[in-house]
């Protein structure tokens, strides 16, 4: 087989590698509200993060400065939940930080706010009455490490003070402190020969830190804090932090000066005891971190080669999801920010993107290997298991779409060894899927696949509420079968490699494929049902149909393949994403809000989910044959991503919109599969 050469590995090879730069200004936060809208988000590799709003507010109880990971990647700790700065200039104290309180009060330092920007760090710019103030922050990879550096520019004729003030929590995510929580300071883990060290600790976890500046006790201080981002959402909508001490410096007229804050948990004792390591990260600095950082991203940009600069970005943001796996010592995909945790099905949807459109090969091999030791009874993982606990297998298309993964994965790296390793397991799968295995997944009589059972939702729209299924897809969903056919059809090629006859193989496929046609297509709609279950679910127009066509292996004749792609968009398409439903069914859901109960039963009942855009792009340059035409079609309508990625989180794809109307971003503000889905887009247009 002829190995393709990717848009990544062009790249790598020396392609432009180009980013682009978010920067937003004073029209961005013309009121308060406005500067809550977007936030940034920075990552640790092992499923710690930063986010906080442009302006640095804290508008969610799951925003914090410093969000660490003990045991990646789902044991987060909120350490610092934000920073409170001012700077006293004349003997007149100004705030420059923001944030909402829940007695109504605001801190409006946003006022003095002049730029934002994010290209590969956070950068804020203020200007005060003659001083101006740059902070720009960062993470440390693979470590729960944080570095923030504020830079003063006085060119007034008195002496000004900027000061720090950390708001700590050390709660585990989604959970708050209690007023009577104690925080101790004491002596960090080592010294630093340039910056003056302590520690806090709480909760029984101790967290050093290093400054350049003067550390100041002060009287414990609690803060209340209302969280407008998540009583819009039925969430709880109000939180605490306590502060114990501050960090200032002083800078004389006419002169600057950095000041320069490091937090870390305990990193000497997670290095190697060698003297000459200790003495290398004793002397480790803020802007070492910042510039590693910096470095470390442009990287990425780099090797993933695209000439888009838009999808060198998204790449750099792909990286953000992934992260080491402790239980299974391999590498895992987060599914989103900042609520998910890595699951199998989103995993194996993101992986093609995240991974193999960016050139990160191992990564994807690490992660599918991962899941193949944990297959059983031919399921993949949904949720992978956290200390005691058992993994949880409650998916159907997991299991097809990892055999579309291993096959991805080797048509880009003709990795003929790992096809053998793991062909046994993706056997199982083909073996237990025909005879049945749980959920009620098993293979009827004309060849097409079952599943679901009871209360089990195991397709991607999956919501249980209580008693109540807002999406009920018992019975035999259109994209479980197109992936069955795939996988089929994927066995067919694999089974000579691996020493086996393919017929077996291709004579299923055939009776599939005659089945699929007879029984999902709808003439007078033009398109395909939605579900084979006896019920008025059947006839749903939904987008689960465009990926009967956008997969690499399909069974329908191209005419009825162009037929799905025009219904698809003429029901479904906005340039966000598609609907999972058509505004015309009764059960359409326009919006997406309130109480948890609201919110699921419009989750998939008219929601605009951004990553089955992906598979409309990608059918849509299949059915016109990557036409000239139909590229540029494509790359216009792609264009207003720029807008998306400006919106949210900066930088990222979010998880939903409104269904009527989708101005504002919903769910997930970072969604792992809406990134890798439109980078295969950019990977198909620059690749044809």
């Amino acid at each position: 087989m002829e190995k393709k050469r990717t848009a990544a590995e062009k790249g790598m090879a020396g392609g432009e590698g180009r980013s682009m730069k978010w920067v937003y200004g004073k029209q961005d936060w013309k009121t308060f509200e406005r500067g809550l809208e977007n936030c940034y988000l920075m990552t640790n590799g092992l499923g710690g993060y930063s986010s906080l709003t442009m302006t640095g507010a804290a508008a969610r109880g799951d925003h914090a400065f410093f969000m660490a990971c003990t045991e990646a990647p789902n044991h987060r700790y909120n350490l610092i939940h934000r920073l409170e700065e001012e700077i006293t200039i004349g003997g007149k104290t100004c705030m420059i930080s923001s944030q909402e309180y829940a007695d109504g009060s605001r801190q409006e330092g946003y006022r003095f706010l002049s730029e934002f920007s994010w290209e590969d760090t956070p950068v804020w710019r203020f200007h005060i009455h003659g001083v101006e103030i740059e902070k720009e922050a960062a993470m440390r990879q693979g470590e729960n490490t944080i570095a923030v550096r504020w830079r003063a520019a006085n060119r007034t004729r008195t002496r000004v003070r900027l000061a720090v003030t950390p708001y700590f929590r050390f709660a585990e995510k989604g959970k708050d402190i209690c007023e009577d929580q104690e925080y101790k300071r004491g002596k960090a883990a080592s010294e630093h020969p340039f910056y003056r060290s302590a520690s806090i600790e709480s909760r029984g976890i101790s967290m050093d830190f290093y400054t350049n500046g003067r550390i100041e006790g002060m009287p414990e201080k609690v803060q209340k804090y209302y969280y407008a981002s998540d009583a819009c959402d039925g969430r709880t909508a109000e939180g605490m932090a306590k502060a114990v001490h501050r960090i200032a410096r002083w800078v004389e007229p006419g002169e600057s000066a950095d000041l320069e804050l490091l937090y870390t948990l305990n990193p000497l004792q997670k290095r190697s005891s060698g003297i000459a390591e200790k003495k290398e990260y004793t002397r480790l600095t803020v802007r070492q971190i910042l510039d590693e950082e910096k470095q470390r991203r442009t990287g990425l940009a780099k090797r993933a080669g695209f000439l888009s600069e838009t999808a060198s970005f998204l790449a750099k943001s792909a990286d953000q999801f992934l992260s080491e796996r402790k239980s299974t010592g391999g590498k895992t995909i987060l599914a989103g920010y900042p609520f998910f945790e890595d699951w199998g099905r989103d995993t194996m949807i993101a992986l093609p993107g995240v991974c193999l459109s960016t050139g990160r090969y191992e990564e994807a091999k690490s992660i599918l290997r991962t899941f193949a030791v944990y297959e059983k009874d031919g399921l993949m993982p949904n949720l992978f298991p956290e200390g005691e606990d058992e993994p949880v297998y409650n998916t159907v298309d997991a299991s097809l779409l990892f055999v579309n993964c291993v096959f991805l994965y080797y048509n880009r790296t003709e990795d003929r060894d790992f096809v053998q390793e793991v062909y046994p397991v993706m056997r199982r799968i083909i073996e237990n899927y025909k005879k049945g295995t749980k959920y009620g997944i098993r293979m009827d009589s004309d060849g097409l696949l079952l599943a679901g059972e009871d209360l089990d939702q195991v397709t991607w729209m999956d919501v249980r509420a209580g008693e109540i299924l807002p999406t009920p897809r018992h019975g035999k969903p259109v994209e479980v079968n197109a992936y069955w056919y795939n996988a089929l059809r994927i066995m067919e090629k694999f089974a000579p490699l691996c020493g086996e006859s393919k017929k077996e193989f291709a004579d299923l496929a055939e009776k599939v494929k005659m089945s699929f046609g007879s029984s999902f297509w709808m003439d007078e709609g033009h398109c395909l049902k939605d579900v084979i279950s006896g019920t008025d679910a059947d006839s749903q127009i939904r987008c689960n149909q465009i990926w009967a066509v956008s997969m690499p292996f399909t069974m329908l004749e191209e005419e009825k393949e162009r037929q799905i792609v025009d219904t698809v968009f003429e029901k479904l398409y906005t340039p966000y994403g598609l609907r999972t439903l058509d505004p015309e069914d009764p059960q359409f859901h326009p919006v997406y809000e309130g109480e948890m109960l609201k919110r699921d039963m419009a989750y998939h009942q008219g929601t605009v989910w951004a990553y089955p855009l992906g598979g409309y792009y990608l059918a849509y340059l299949k059915v016109h044959h990557f036409s000239r035409e139909a590229e540029n079609l494509v790359k216009a309508q792609l264009e207003v991503l720029e807008s998306a990625m400006r919106e949210g989180c900066i930088g990222q794809l979010p998880e939903i919109y409104d269904g009527e109307n989708p101005v504002s971003s919903k769910g997930c503000f970072a969604q792992a599969w809406s990134v890798g889905e439109l980078l295969r887009v950019y990977e198909a247009l620059e690749r044809s």
